[in-house]
């Protein structure tokens, strides 16, 4: 053999190996597990499903361990493929959410709409596929659906809920009132009450303070703090700041970390031009919780109100942080930089 045939043999064998040695460092990279699986915790688990690899309870106790994990990403794989194994319907309703977690919400509705033809007197997932196309921006679609629903069932109180949150949300304050008023008649919780009392108190009607006082006193433990809130912001929205304090201080009694209270109390003083005491009441919330932009953006208001603009500019700046979408901040800060 002469020496270019050893070379063209030799160069071959090089190729050979590499393309080879790489497919196989791939597969063996594709198949390593993820870090969090090589943990202790999932040794046993792991090996069960090693055992059993067609036992759809493994994978789906496995998925519920990564969920609480926050390893979503990696639980979705063991969901699916507890559901393919087995189509529960628990497995159904956390594969479904933990879809919505992951931003697979049109592998989620096609999910679902398989979930209702194998469990079709679930409400719940009917329910889901309304919050989905709501999620997905099909408000439209949502809307068909619970109309639908109360077509068939006009005391399907659910629906009616759904419904009332969607046109809340649509800004259809009138409907969504209806929509809240006959779930609440229907069915007399507290969700619904509330839901209703609160869009009572936002269009200053004063049956908001009648449907909280009856949800208060049915309140055998004493720790519902939401009734007093909505009463407070009734209060606030027709001027009546001294009530409106009194019931959002019953709110911080109850519980001192309910920074919205302190906000709102705060507002109060701010609007009767009391702006020492408005800026320590956001001081208050900050304190609680130095993560909530609204105090910091108040306090801005504060400063800039007394004409401290460098300090308006800074509280302004620290609401921006927390939020980039703080339309009043960033206008403020336009505002006061010229």
């Amino acid at each position: 053999m002469n020496k270019p045939a050893r070379t063209y043999i030799f160069l071959i064998s090089i190729l050979f190996f590499s393309v080879f040695g790489c497919n196989d460092s791939a597969n063996r990279n594709n198949d390593e597990e993820p870090d969090i699986l090589k943990s202790p915790s999932f040794v046993t688990i792991n090996d069960s499903i090693r055992q059993f690899p067609r036992n759809a309870a493994l994978y789906l106790q496995r998925a519920k361990m990564l969920s609480q994990n926050n390893a979503n990403d990696i639980a979705y794989k063991d969901y699916k493929k507890s559901w393919e194994l087995n189509p529960t319907r628990e497995t159904g309703l956390l594969y479904a959410s933990n879809l919505s977690i992951v931003g697979k919400l049109a592998q989620k509705l096609d999910l679902l709409q398989d979930c209702l033809q194998k469990f079709p007197s679930d409400p719940e997932f009917s329910r889901m596929i309304g919050e989905t196309y709501i999620e997905s921006g099909k408000t439209g679609a949502a809307m068909e659906l619970y109309d639908n629903f109360l077509k068939k069932d006009s005391l399907n109180f659910e629906a009616w809920y759904e419904k009332g949150l969607l046109l809340e949300q649509l800004k259809d304050t009138v409907h969504a009132i209806a929509a809240f008023k006959k779930a609440y008649s229907i069915q007399p919780v507290n969700t619904y009450a509330l839901e209703l009392a609160h869009l009572y108190a936002e269009t200053r009607n004063s049956t908001a303070l009648k449907i909280c006082d009856e949800v208060i006193k049915k309140d055998s433990t004493g720790q519902l703090i939401d009734p007093f809130f909505i009463k407070g912001i009734f209060y606030s929205n027709t001027k009546q700041y001294k009530a409106a304090i009194i019931e959002f201080d019953s709110c911080i009694q109850r519980d001192w970390k309910f920074t919205e209270a302190y906000i709102e109390k705060g507002i109060c003083f701010f609007k009767q031009d009391n702006y020492d005491v408005a800026m320590n009441t956001f001081h208050m919330a900050t304190t609680v919780s130095n993560t909530d932009p609204d105090g910091y953006y108040w306090m801005g208001r504060c400063y800039e109100v007394i004409h401290k603009k460098e300090e308006a500019i800074a509280y302004y700046e620290r609401a921006v942080a927390l939020d980039k979408n703080f339309i009043e901040a960033k206008n403020a800060l336009k505002r006061l930089k010229g």
